[in-house]
């Protein structure tokens, strides 16, 4: 069974419960994809399969990615990526479509995308520093202050918290609530934010690590006089 599906950020809006309550949300655009390619552990020492997301515009390929897309009789896509099969499931074949209806309401999910792009960013916007005093002649507002002693070892010394490049990388997002599942217009909708701006490309895998919910405690009565 496939436990992941491509998808798109279109983006953040409210959903409301019965009795009033607001969950900020993120709508998600997933699939449909098609299997590109199965991965099994006696080829590849691993079970994944390759999915690709099927879009509106088709991608103009080369000939070795139209022949890779062509072993699959599947049109070639312009995203593709790797998501794992739960061991002991049923394998999928290529060309097989994996839609959104793979997750259900109230299920948890990890979603995995890239952040946006700060640029090139100072200590105290990229690690939270505190910065020196504004005022009374202060010299020192926005550095970064000592990054090493100069007698010894006369050098500074690796991963210290510095100025440099913020922003644009991989993150992954633990264990969001799908709100909603839409398979006629394939949409997923979580419950808060995800990495990424709209239009971003994401992968929305079952939660690997399950979070414990709080379940509220009930009170007990106090032995004594009432």
């Amino acid at each position: 069974m496939v436990t992941g599906i491509i998808g798109r950020k279109v983006g953040m809006t409210q959903i409301f419960d019965a009795d009033g309550t607001v969950h900020p949300a993120t709508v998600i655009k997933a699939g449909p994809c098609v299997v590109v390619q199965s991965k099994t552990a006696q080829n590849d020492g691993y079970e994944a399969v390759q999915l690709g997301l099927v879009e509106e515009a088709p991608l103009k390929a080369n000939k070795p990615t139209t022949g890779h897309f062509k072993k699959a009789n599947v049109p070639a896509t312009r995203v593709r990526r790797e998501v794992k099969l739960v061991s002991g499931g049923d394998q999928p074949q290529a060309g097989d479509q994996v839609l959104c209806s793979i997750f259900n309401n109230g299920e948890r999910v990890d979603v995995v995308g890239t952040s946006r792009g700060k640029g090139f960013q100072g200590v105290i916007k990229r690690h939270h520093f505190a910065g020196g005093a504004a005022t009374h002649g202060s010299m020192f507002h926005r550095a970064p202050g000592s990054i090493g002693a100069s007698s010894f070892p006369s050098r500074v010394v690796k991963g210290m918290r510095a100025a440099g490049r913020m922003g644009g990388g991989r993150v992954t997002i633990h264990n969001l609530k799908v709100l909603r599942v839409d398979p006629e217009n394939h949409l997923l909708i979580l419950e808060g934010g995800i990495p990424g701006a709209p239009s971003g490309y994401v992968i929305v895998r079952k939660a690997v690590t399950l979070k414990k919910l709080k379940v509220a405690q009930v009170e007990k009565p106090k032995k004594g006089k009432k």
